[in-house]
C-alpha cells in the first residue's frame, strides 16, 4: 500500500470530516464559520485527489479503499448537521408576529440572542425552509443503495463509474451544503451582532432561494441519476 499525494489528500479529507461535523454545534459564529471553511477544502480536496491520481497515474488500491469511505463520512458529516441545525420541515412556528425579533422580524423566533438556538432554516420570502426528514432519506438512501448495487454488479465482473447526471448532481449537493454552513454561521453572526437592516433581510431571502433551489436540483438529480444508473446496469443481474 501506498500513501502518495492523492491518497494523503484522502486520508486528509477523513481526518477533518469529523470537524466538519462537529464545529457547526458550536454556538458561535467563528467556529460554524470554520466548519465552513473546512468544508470548502474538503470539498476541493474530494475533486482533486482524485484528478491527480488518475492524471500522474497514482490510482492505488488503497486509494480505490479509502476514497469511497471519505466520501461517504463527509456526507454523513455534513447531513447530520444539517438535518439537526436546519429544522426537519416546514415549520411556520418558527414565525411568529407575536415575538420580538432578533434579525428583522424572521429570525428572532429561531434563535436566542448569543445565537445558540438549534434551528437555521433558509429564510425565504414564503417561509423558512428546513431539511425535511424525507429528502436526507433520499439522499442517504440512494448513496447505500448506490454503494451496494455497485459491489454487487462487481462480484458479476462489472464495474460501474459515475455518470453525467451523477456528477452534476454532487456538483449541486456540494453547493447546497456550502450554502447551508455558511448560513449557520452567518444566521449566527446576525443574531449576535442584531442585525435588524432591509439589506440583512434581503441577504437572508437571497442565501435562502439559493440554498433552496440547490437543495430542490440535487434531491431532482438524485432520484434522476438512480434511475439511470438501473435502466443502464440493471440487465447485469438478470439471469
Amino acid at each position: 500500500m501506498s500513501l502518495n499525494l492523492p491518497n494523503s489528500l484522502t486520508v486528509g479529507r477523513i481526518v477533518i470530516s469529523p470537524l466538519v461535523a462537529l464545529l457547526p454545534f458550536a454556538p458561535s459564529w467563528s467556529l460554524r464559520f470554520a466548519a465552513f471553511a473546512l468544508f470548502i477544502v474538503v470539498a476541493v480536496t474530494d475533486y482533486w485527489d482524485g484528478k491527480l491520481a488518475r492524471s500522474r497515474n497514482l490510482v492505488t488500491r488503497l486509494g480505490t479503499l479509502l476514497d469511497p469511505l471519505a466520501d461517504k463520512l463527509l456526507l454523513l458529516a455534513t447531513f447530520v448537521p444539517m438535518f439537526l441545525l436546519a429544522g426537519n420541515g416546514w415549520d411556520a412556528s418558527l414565525v411568529s408576529p407575536h415575538r420580538t425579533p432578533v434579525v428583522d422580524g424572521v429570525l428572532g423566533p429561531m434563535l436566542r440572542a448569543d445565537g445558540s438556538g438549534a434551528a437555521f432554516p433558509f429564510l425565504t420570502p414564503w417561509g423558512p425552509v428546513g431539511l425535511p426528514w424525507w429528502i436526507l432519506g433520499v439522499v442517504l438512501g440512494r448513496e447505500l443503495f448506490m454503494t451496494l448495487f455497485r459491489q454487487a454488479a462487481a462480484r458479476r465482473g462489472v464495474v460501474i463509474g459515475a455518470i453525467g447526471p451523477a456528477k452534476v448532481k454532487t456538483g449541486f449537493q456540494w453547493t447546497w451544503v456550502g450554502i447551508a454552513f455558511f448560513w449557520f454561521g452567518a444566521a449566527t453572526l446576525a443574531a449576535q451582532e442584531r442585525w435588524t437592516s432591509p439589506a440583512w433581510r434581503l441577504f437572508a431571502w437571497f442565501n435562502g432561494i439559493a440554498g433552496v433551489l440547490t437543495m430542490a436540483v440535487a434531491v431532482a438529480l438524485t432520484v434522476w441519476s438512480m434511475w439511470l444508473y438501473l435502466r443502464r446496469y440493471g440487465t447485469v443481474f438478470r439471469a
